[in-house]
């Protein structure tokens, strides 16, 4: 139902509710009929669906097929089950659901953590009286009361404001509060401009009001979005995809492969189906790289605790690696570019022009002239703000006429409205005590733009502007300060023109002297200058009271309000400009994008001279903006066009983010998207990748997210772009290693077979136990190479060129032409080298058992060595991880123990003596010089060199 464009009478009639409240019964009748007022979407995964959600991949799949191929093999007459080898491949699988389990429940944990917020409580009216009850107990018709620092528990339409203000950045993404009345707006005013309506997850920074709940939870505007988010099925991430189908590619090859071999070894070596299916089962084993699966999980997962320690917590760990494919960034304004406190940051007193310096709550800052000479070295002086009476009336001026509260040693430093915050800070800079004794105040409003506050303050603070306009000083003994030595002053600040309009003095080269036409079209003429340069600026004036009849009496009823009277006859003191900065560290982060090949956009609900300034200002193009009803207004096609060229968009809606979003992504862009607020939530969840802000993020932004910053700082999206880069350089390189290993192994048992029954056919022809490997021979080498040593790889440190490179080309395999080359080069390599150290070795004793035996332990020597060829190629030394040295040593000696202690018998191997050792020796040097060989020949060959 539309609220805002019905008078207050129409609501409350509406609502069945008077000014007094709903009474008790009548509230609990509503609640049971509405529910609590609370969002669904804050309702996190079951550790059961984490769980299921382990083993639903391709390569999983495969692992069952391949266990039970392992046990089915036992119904081939004359054969039994293969228990330990399908015991092995549970157990791999049921590590692999173990590792990806532990990591997403604490994902999880940690992100209950980040929303875990004592229940906020609301002051309601029931029955006439003010009571306190918490949040989700409020129901639409509650009357509810509302002041400075008291977050809105549900959408509500105002009935009475005394000045109220409420940030309504999380909702609307405007970063100035805004003024909310009781009269009614047109019915078509978009949600920004529905100044007599309050929303559920926004805040109240100034004033007080009234208003009459209209809805509650799921019903609320923060609500409907949640509906919406719901609706919108989680997108599978780019590289689960493409892991998921290589499995598939994988699985189709092994089938493929079975029954070739299968067909060949019928039709030219042997008839015996146990011969055959043996075989069969041994290819399969090999082929299917068992521990892949495991260790992109546990890859992801090292590489997410990594981003954890950098304040980067990841929901899913598939966003891990497609944080570092991403090519654009569309990222929110304010709260990530900007620090979301307004600062003062220029000052005009007195005819000069001023330099604020330091941040946002520190006390630390100077005030530099902009006409000051430099010293040596070239820089600036800064001014003594007591030598400078112009410049101290102004900061003076901002601090008393002030509802914000500033306590420095607080961890919240700052209360109250981020303007008059500002104003507070650049005042404590000066070294200002504001200390005034508040008689009363002429309050705000939007009419009126501007506030006035009139009190007693210490003689020495008052102003020396009660000097008579031709000169002549007053008399202090004419009654005009009280006996206690304190002067009653009024002070007002508001819009520039509508302070000078109070006015018909002017502080102005140290004299106060009458306001000219000409002062007040240079006081205009600096406003419009410093709102050129997206500043939000305010004027101040002030009036000294003590020469009023009444002897210093303030004009002051018993309510505090002042008479408006003493708005007239004031002196301007000067302007103050702000604006909500850039954090200092953010340029360099969106430079180091840039270098990356990442571009970065910014979409804000700000307006757009904002949005540019602050664009050019952290290096993002602002040169040219589109705002939210343009983009509504483009075709789907236009607006591709324009979301390629154009970098910043003003004046957002939820919806004309999502539009700009997906227009990047029909242009295969991967897309992380950035913000922390209500209507950012759709836009997260559609991105490849969703970065919400924990610390000024809404539950309902985290929950869509797939990363959320616990610093809400946008160079931990750089370091978890660089850090997604590095683990997928990681990807690769195991990748490489177990297809190459994999695929080596399922060679040598092929050829090994056909040539095999060629030239041993005494020992090969009719065998069923006749293979160069065993199936359990085959799965313990990939347990013992696939396993510590391809986990290691998982935590290679990044190569030092990472952010050096362009993004991953939309589309590009894990397995590139570069790759594909390297897998099939050392594959053959591996089968020539070991096949050769098989056969001479069962040449030479006629011993198939021994031979088995050399070509066992060569194959775990030599894949031991093919780590550190595939490291290589990313500038890493073979001693730079020790993780890596301890796992490749770990490996060898769990080979040493199978060879020579009794577990030789389970594995039907036997102790390779001095010259067995020698052979593999010899043939794993012969490995090493062929395979540098190969690896280098291919980077000379093979055009496409992307890591």
């Amino acid at each position: 139902m539309s609220w805002h464009d019905r008078d207050v009478a129409a609501v409350l009639d509406a609502l069945d509710v008077d000014a007094d409240g709903l009474s008790s019964e009548a509230a609990a009748g509503r609640l049971e009929e509405h529910g609590s007022n609370r969002l669904a979407s804050s309702e996190s995964t079951s550790a059961l669906a984490l769980f299921v959600s382990q083993f639903r991949e391709a390569l999983v799949y495969l692992l069952v097929v391949a266990a039970a191929l392992s046990l089915a093999v036992g119904l081939l007459p004359g054969a039994e089950p293969k228990y330990v080898d399908a015991g092995l491949i549970v157990l791999i699988l049921l590590a692999n659901g173990a590792f990806g389990f532990v990591q997403d429940y604490r994902a999880e944990r940690s992100l209950a953590a980040l929303r875990a917020m004592s229940v906020p409580d609301a002051t309601v009216v029931r029955g006439g009286e003010e009571r306190t009850i918490p949040a989700p107990d409020v129901v639409p018709g509650d009357v509810i009361v509302v002041g400075a620092g008291d977050a809105i528990p549900a959408d509500a339409r105002v009935l009475s404001s005394q000045a109220l203000s409420v940030d309504e950045s999380a909702l609307t993404g405007e970063s100035v509060p805004v003024e909310k009345r009781s009269d009614p707006v047109p019915a078509d005013a978009p949600l920004a401009e529905r100044s007599n309506m309050l929303y559920m997850n926004t805040a109240a920074t100034k004033g007080r009001a009234r208003a009459v709940v209209v809805d509650t939870g799921m019903d609320t505007e923060v609500g409907d979005i949640a509906t919406g988010l719901a609706a919108v099925e989680d997108e599978e991430t780019p590289f689960a995809a493409e892991v998921d189908a290589l499995g598939r590619r994988i699985g189709a090859g092994v089938v493929g492969l079975v029954v070739l071999v299968a067909v060949i070894q019928f039709l030219f070596t042997t008839t015996d189906p146990l011969a055959v299916a043996l075989t069969a089962i041994t290819l399969a084993v090999a082929a299917v790289p068992e521990g892949l699966p495991a260790v992109v999980t546990l890859t992801l997962a090292l590489g997410s605790q990594r981003l954890l320690a950098k304040n980067a917590l990841v929901r899913r760990l598939p966003v891990v690696e497609s944080l570092g494919s991403v090519d654009t960034i569309v990222t929110d304004k304010t709260g990530t570019l900007t620090e979301n406190r307004m600062t003062v940051t220029r000052v005009h007193a007195g005819g000069r022009e001023y330099a604020v310096t330091g941040d946002a709550t520190d006390v630390d800052g100077d005030f530099e002239p902009a006409d000051a000479p430099t010293a040596d070295g070239g820089a600036v002086q800064p001014q003594e703000v007591a030598d400078d009476p112009a410049l101290e009336a102004v900061l003076r001026c901002g601090a008393v006429c002030n509802d914000a509260t500033f306590d420095p040693d607080a961890d919240d430093p700052l209360r109250g409205d981020p303007t008059e915050s500002a104003l507070l800070v650049s005042a404590a800079k000066a070294g200002f005590d504001p200390t005034f004794d508040r008689l009363g105040e002429v309050a705000f409003t939007s009419e009126r733009k501007r506030m006035t506050v009139v009190g007693r303050e210490p003689r020495s603070h008052a102003p020396t502007t009660d000097d008579r306009v031709d000169g002549s000083p007053s008399d202090d003994d004419d009654g005009r300060r009280d006996a206690e030595g304190e002067s009653v002053v009024a002070y007002t600040k508001g819009a520039p023109e509508a302070v000078l309009s109070c006015c018909d003095r002017i502080l102005l080269d140290g004299e106060v002297r009458a306001l000219e036409d000409a002062d007040r079209e240079a006081v205009l003429a600096r406003t419009e200058s410093f709102a050129a340069d997206a500043l939000r600026v305010l004027g101040f004036a002030v009036r000294s009271l003590d020469g009023e009849p009444g002897g210093g009496v303030a004009p002051v009823d018993e309510d505090g309000v002042a008479d408006p009277e003493v708005e007239s006859g004031m002196t301007f003191l000067g302007l103050q400009g702000m604006l909500d900065p850039p954090r200092a560290e953010v340029a360099d982060a969106i430079a180091d994008c840039h270098d990356a090949g990442i571009r970065v956009v910014m979409a804000t609900g700000d307006n757009a001279v904002t949005a540019r300034a602050i664009a050019d200002a952290v290096g993002i193009d602002g040169s040219e903006s589109r705002s939210g009803p343009e983009v509504d207004e483009l075709s789907d096609d236009a607006l591709v066009d324009a979301a390629m060229s154009v970098d910043v968009f003003a004046r957002m809606s939820p919806d004309a983010k999502v539009r700009v979003l997906e227009a990047l992504q029909r242009s295969e862009q991967t897309v992380a998207m950035t913000g922390d607020g209500v209507n950012d939530g759709p836009a997260l969840r559609r991105a490849d990748v969703g970065i919400a802000m924990g610390q000024r993020g809404t539950d309902v932004a985290k929950g869509a997210a797939d990363v959320v910053l616990r610093d809400d700082n946008f160079t931990t999206i750089r370091d978890a772009v660089a850090e997604g880069r590095g683990i997928f350089d990681n990807v690769r390189k195991f990748v490489n290693y177990l297809l190459s290993a994999n695929a080596g192994e399922v060679l040598v048992v092929f050829f090994g077979v056909l040539l095999g029954s060629a030239l041993f056919p005494a020992v090969f022809a009719g065998g069923g136990d006749a293979l160069v490997l065993t199936p359990v021979m085959l799965l313990w080498i990939n347990l013992v190479t696939d396993g510590l040593p391809a986990l290691a790889l998982g935590s290679d440190t990044r190569s030092s060129d990472v952010m050096r490179r362009p993004p991953r080309p939309s589309g590009e395999p894990v397995i590139h032409a570069r790759m594909a080359a390297s897998v099939l080069g050392i594959a053959a390599t591996m089968t020539v080298t070991g096949l050769g150290a098989f056969f001479y070795a069962l040449d030479a004793t006629g011993d198939l058992r021994y031979a088995q035996t050399v070509l066992f332990a060569f194959l775990v020597a030599v894949e031991m060595a093919r780590i550190q060829l595939v490291r290589r190629r990313y500038g890493q030394s073979p001693l730079s991880n020790p993780w890596l040295v301890a796992a490749v040593l770990a490996s060898l000696a769990l080979q040493a123990l199978v060879l020579y202690t009794p577990l030789a018998d389970l594995f039907d191997v036997v102790a390779l003596s001095a010259n067995g050792l020698a052979i593999v020796a010899v043939a794993s040097v012969g490995f090493l010089v062929v395979g540098t060989a190969v690896e280098r020949a291919l980077d000379v060959l093979v055009t496409n060199r992307t890591q």
